[in-house]
């Protein structure tokens, strides 16, 4: 079939993965009303174009904690990419650096840090999961550090994890052979199935802890030499906590519709925090970074998040559906087919580069 837009992406990758796979990708907790709402909201968002402009050269580029990138779509962190593809994480980082982007590595991938990282010469943050255990968080800290990761993802939306009702019909669980290398060798690596029930909840319910606070956050800051970003928050309030507590950055999200269900949307979440954090400085006096994740599946829905405040967005499932499909090669042509239609929409919008997107294209009802 000709893959001509994400969607298309996502009804292939059906086709091929299996369901419990596909069914873990794509789904969202308890009535999915969140997941819904993330794609609807941007939807609503109306654009403002602007004409005759001379928009016969234009760029992309864009730069994010020091990084210079061909694109403001990065990617989210994201668990299991083994379940997509053989080569798993090495396949998504390949694709990515191919596309001029950056790749967050999840806590539960598949691949292992150092080998991720030997892999390619682009940019690469690490999302950090806080356990129990705290000596497995600090050893994985330790080896993001060493492995030359830029920054790290803090999430702080999953204290517990979401009822995922998709994954208990599912029994969903890592097959034979297939381990999360980072905690392997701490004996945290493996999912085996369960009756009735999703390994991974039972995996958070026992190891992850639900006693994160504030502290920690203060601990993570001045643990790493790192910058933090702290991504799950959608309160205005909590945003500005996360900086005083030493954050580097904001990223506005619901897990992708995955946690609690009925939380609003986040481009409907996104200007109340980018208004928070204007003229706020984090504590080494420079201006916070402000991401967005969260339903995005066209180039005009990154052009309204960047409007709305966010330096840049994080593309999530449709990655998977890109690796499912075409392996490194498919994780390049999505995130090239989005920003395609990116340069397209900032045409028509009467924009030249990034820095032209601003709040004035968002139609005022909207």
């Amino acid at each position: 079939m000709d893959l001509l837009n994400l969607a298309d992406w996502e009804a292939a990758a059906k086709a091929k993965l299996s369901p419990m796979a596909f069914g873990y990708y794509a789904s969202g907790a308890n009535d999915e009303i969140t997941l819904c709402r993330n794609r609807k909201a941007f939807e609503d968002v109306e654009v403002y174009h602007r004409v005759l402009r001379d928009v016969s050269k234009r760029s992309t580029v864009c730069k994010v904690l020091g990084e210079t990138l061909q694109t403001p779509i990065l990617v989210a962190p994201s668990a299991f990419h083994q379940l997509a593809c053989e080569e798993g994480e090495l396949a998504t980082v390949r694709g990515v650096a191919a596309a001029g982007s950056l790749m967050t590595l999840s806590t539960l991938s598949n691949k292992a840090i150092e080998q991720v990282a030997a892999e390619t010469n682009a940019p690469l943050w690490f999302q950090l999961y806080i356990y129990k255990d705290r000596a497995i968080t600090n050893a994985v800290l330790d080896r993001a550090e060493a492995a030359g990761c830029k920054a790290i993802v803090f999430t702080v939306d999953a204290p517990l994890l979401g009822r995922r009702e998709g994954d208990i019909r599912n029994r969903f669980h890592l097959p034979e052979g297939f381990r999360m290398e980072n905690v392997l060798p701490h004996g945290y690596g493996a999912l085996q199935e369960i009756e009735n029930a999703s390994s991974l909840a039972s995996y958070f319910s026992e190891l992850l802890d639900p006693a994160i606070a504030w502290s920690d956050l203060d601990w993570l800051c001045q643990k790493t030499r790192l910058p933090v970003l702290v991504k799950g928050i959608v309160h205005p309030e909590d945003a500005r906590f996360a900086l005083n507590h030493g954050a580097a950055g904001i990223i506005v999200s619901n897990h992708g519709g995955r946690q609690l269900d009925t939380g609003p949307a986040t481009i409907r979440a996104l200007p109340g925090v980018a208004k928070e954090l204007a003229g706020m400085k984090t504590h080494h006096g420079e201006k916070p970074w402000l991401l967005l994740d969260g339903g995005i599946r066209r180039g005009t829905d990154v052009l309204k998040a960047l409007a709305l405040g966010a330096d840049a967005v994080l593309l999530g499932r449709p990655i998977l559906w890109g690796l499912a499909n075409q392996g490194a090669a498919g994780v390049a042509a999505v995130l090239n087919l989005l920003r395609d239609e990116l340069d397209l929409a900032m045409g028509l919008c009467g924009c030249r580069n990034l820095a032209e997107i601003t709040e004035d294209l968002i139609f005022p009802s909207s």
